[in-house]
């Protein structure tokens, strides 16, 4: 499973779901790609301020797990769901 984490070098809500996320990817044994919203325009253009957003998968084509704070049981969730198919 693949979580993309969009953010951006100077938001503080974006170093606490850094760290709030670890834990759960190292214990699911999860890949997070953390994506700059500001190295890419039209991701910049879509979120804008509304980083820290996490995605299973992809941000153009993925499911939205969390904005602004992490969403524990949610990204439960969607591990259990993965799991099961």
């Amino acid at each position: 499973m693949r979580l993309t984490l969009l953010s951006r070098a100077y938001c503080h809500l974006c170093d606490d779901m850094r760290v709030a996320l670890a834990p759960l990817a190292t214990r699911h044994d999860i890949d997070v790609v953390e994506v700059d919203v500001d190295a890419h325009p039209a991701l910049e253009a879509r979120y804008g301020d509304l980083v820290p957003v996490l995605f299973v998968g992809d941000p153009h084509e993925g499911v939205e797990l969390s904005r602004y704070v992490l969403d524990p049981a949610r990204i439960e969730a969607a591990i259990a769901t993965r799991q099961s198919r």
